[in-house]
């Protein structure tokens, strides 16, 4: 997968956007700082926080925050002012030849991405999680670290797959569902619905 080298804004500068900037360092690409309302005119590690409506017509930038609500309308707000979605993949990712990366996708160091998947665009895949075969995400669906989607998974726009959960072979997630933490999903999940537990089961209260 060839590498696009031209600066990178990060929109974001908490967490998820510090792990996308040691993403973009570890595969060569610049970045030219975070867009972010909170502490914008400082810096963070050595970069400067521009406000996102400050972005530059024609920048290329990565939504590094995990929510996918706030993905959609921070890339919708960078796109209206000409913006354009760049993926990033860390160099220590694997991901198979035949598969598809959507724009403006994040896929972090560990992670593994097996044959003819499609990761819709704005997806994240953080680091040591694992995507099988065939499966499907809409846009900006989350799988957080450790991560384990089986194949032929379809993920709708907007679900989360918590850190080190495991969704069975040909399940479907809902839109805006979410998986807890470590959590084993052997059934369907509706839109909308939080399972935790093993067997994931809906979260009641």
């Amino acid at each position: 997968m060839a590498t696009d080298h031209r600066a990178l804004w990060i929109a974001g500068a908490g967490g998820v956007g510090r792990e996308a900037l040691d993403t973009a360092l570890a595969a060569g690409v610049p970045v030219a700082g975070f867009l972010d309302d909170r502490g914008h005119g400082g810096t963070v590690r050595g970069l400067p926080v521009r406000r996102p409506d400050d972005v530059p017509a024609g920048a290329r930038y990565l939504v590094g925050i995990a929510a996918p609500a706030v993905r959609q309308r921070l890339g919708a707000l960078l796109e209206a002012r000409g913006a354009l979605p760049a993926t990033l993949v860390h160099p220590r990712a694997l991901i198979a030849p035949d598969t598809e990366l959507g724009p403006g996708c994040l896929v972090m160091g560990g992670a593994y991405v097996s044959s003819s998947v499609r990761l819709g665009a704005h997806s994240q895949v953080h680091y040591n999680a694992t995507v099988g075969h065939d499966s499907v995400f809409g846009e900006r669906v989350t799988v957080y670290p450790g991560g384990n989607v089986s194949g032929a998974v379809l993920l709708a726009d907007g679900a989360t797959v918590g850190s080190n959960a495991v969704v069975l072979q040909g399940r479907r997630i809902g839109a805006d569902a979410f998986v807890g933490a470590g959590a084993v999903v052997t059934r369907d999940v509706p839109a909308g619905e939080v399972v935790v537990g093993s067997p994931a089961r809906p979260l009641r209260g």
